[in-house]
């Protein structure tokens, strides 16, 4: 017996699968989720989804997602303009935004030097950091990159553009996660937590 095709439903299967992490089955209960659940609801997902296309944009200051520009956190007067942070992604600055602990600014690199994959610096928002840091009143730049070889490669990069630049550069410490044992760290990991004793 043939295998039953509905044509709108395959399409939503199609269109699910493309997303990241979501493979033919996901895609399937996904599809049969939005077909058991009421049009109002089915509304309100394609209306979100227009809403982020339309609306959302990048800060041009910082190059982090915003519906506004500048975005919140560069036009707040009460956080440290002076020390900025340099993350490859927006999901960066929302990760470190929940620690609580950054009173800084950021700067999304929109991603990370990896000549392999054709990401050259050019490619990058570094122009647009090095301009800021020569125009504003910037003492110190913290690099957090990711800890990847691209990550740590860009990290480096930066570091030798921003070497004569009268700015303070500094990068997040790296190490034993809190509640680890000595035995299950890799040597990576103990050389970091060893370099950046404090």
């Amino acid at each position: 017996m043939g295998k039953v095709e509905i044509e709108s439903l395959e399409l939503l299967k199609a269109a699910f699968q493309k997303l990241p992490g979501i493979g033919p089955r996901s895609a399937e209960r996904l599809a049969f989720h939005i077909l058991r659940s009421d049009r109002g609801e089915a509304a309100r997902l394609a209306d979100a989804i227009v809403a982020v296309k339309d609306r959302v944009i990048h800060c041009s200051t910082c190059f982090n997602l915003t519906e506004s520009d500048p975005c919140k956190l560069c036009s707040t007067a009460n956080r440290d303009h002076t020390q900025v942070w340099v993350v490859e992604q927006p999901k960066d600055v929302i990760a470190l935004e929940q620690t609580g602990l950054v009173r800084g600014v950021y700067h999304v690199l929109m991603g990370h030097i990896a000549p392999l994959d054709g990401i050259e610096p050019g490619d990058l928002t570094i122009d647009a950091l090095m301009k800021r840091v020569k125009e504003q009143s910037v003492s110190e730049v913290i690099l957090a990159t990711n800890p990847t070889i691209e990550g740590d490669g860009t990290a480096l990069y930066l570091e030798s553009l921003l070497a004569d630049a009268n700015v303070k550069v500094t990068r997040l410490a790296r190490g034993l996660a809190v509640g680890s044992q000595l035995e299950y760290a890799s040597l990576g990991m103990l050389e970091a937590a060893i370099r950046g004793r404090t």
